[in-house]
């Protein structure tokens, strides 16, 4: 296919998407935003077109993929536009699900490919975890403990929180963290039965005063059970997971590029290293670059027909589900049960 893509925001992750499609070798990308500075950063930066009106960019472009990188709350608008003209189309992260019911229904009647974003499922611990689970490596999974921090103020240090959709209740980092990794946990381990969380704002963020910070979190899946942190008060930025089985158990701390299993049986660690590629200047240097470049490969194949993209919009909605469950069981002292 002759992809002729449009991205539609340029923030952060628009320019990261840039970046990713040029790794690839796409040619022939475009960019829209309404603010000036942005384009003109991205038009210098990269060499290629960008324009302040998505109609223009639409009429002149002629773009037959579209990459849906603006703020959450307003994924719904463009990703309807794409369900409706049958646009493939990649969605970033969300959190909110205005229309979404709509759109998956349009998306299904068009047979539009719309792609939701899952990016932690292409870093490459996150690949090994689910061999080992789905080797069954660890055996009869006990309980799973998840730590995801990191300081919301850190994620942009060249802007003011206050400036950014992460500074807004319905958007809050927190909360748009949380589904994010629940995406890769419930493609690793499943869906839960029964959920209870809580939700707070715990400490004051200069520019976010009005978020919630911190999401805790437990799933009980029959079997097993696993508690969960997501949090962006953490000042170092944190991913660590242990899963225990009644074989053995595995921890990961992402600062520390293995796996390691213990085996009670050799009365040892087994280590299980995995290549971790350069972050972009400025990032964490386990936010690998090589993630989003698989995943936008990932969502180019699926676009060719060549294979389906690992994510899909059901599966998102459910994860959001998930997510309004939790806030559900906090709200209500309860623990709210999540259906088949």
């Amino acid at each position: 296919m002759d992809f002729r893509i449009l991205i539609i925001g340029l923030g952060s992750m628009g320019k990261r998407r840039i970046r990713n499609l040029i790794a690839l070798g796409c040619k022939e990308i475009s960019g829209f935003d309404t603010n000036d500075v942005r384009r003109r950063e991205v038009a210098n930066k990269y060499g290629i077109q960008t324009f302040g009106s998505f109609e223009e960019a639409i009429s002149d472009f002629r773009a037959n993929v579209l990459i849906i990188s603006v703020p959450p709350a307003v994924h719904g608008q463009y990703m309807k536009y794409a369900a409706d003209r049958n646009i493939p189309s990649f969605i970033e992260a969300g959190v909110v699900d205005d229309g979404l019911d709509e759109i998956i229904e349009i998306a299904k009647r068009n047979g539009t490919l719309l792609a939701p974003s899952a990016t932690l499922y292409f870093h490459p611990a996150i690949r090994k975890v689910r061999e080992i689970v789905e080797n069954k490596t660890l055996g009869r999974i006990s309980n799973i403990l998840y730590h995801s921090g990191q300081y919301l103020p850190d994620w942009h240090p060249y802007e003011n929180v206050a400036d950014f959709y992460v500074s807004a209740k319905r958007t809050g980092g927190a909360r748009e963290i949380t589904p994010f990794e629940l995406t890769w946990m419930t493609k690793v381990f499943g869906f839960p039965r029964n959920v209870a969380g809580m939700y707070r704002k715990t400490i004051d963020i200069p520019g976010a005063e009005s978020i919630d910070d911190t999401y805790n979190v437990l799933l009980e899946f029959g079997q097993f059970l696993a508690t969960i942190t997501v949090d962006v008060v953490s000042r170092a930025a944190t991913r660590r997971l242990t899963i225990n089985g009644d074989r053995k158990q595995l921890q990961w701390d992402w600062d520390d590029d293995i796996i390691r299993i213990y085996d009670p049986e050799a009365g040892k660690w087994e280590v299980y290293p995995y290549e971790l590629n350069a972050a972009e200047s400025g990032y964490n240097k386990n936010i690998t670059e090589q993630m989003y470049i698989d995943e936008m490969d990932c969502f180019l194949k699926a676009v060719a027909g060549e294979s389906d993209f690992v994510n899909s919009m059901e599966e998102d909605h459910r994860v959001l589900k998930l997510l309004y469950a939790i806030e559900q069981s906090s709200n209500q002292s309860q623990f709210v049960s999540f259906p088949a």
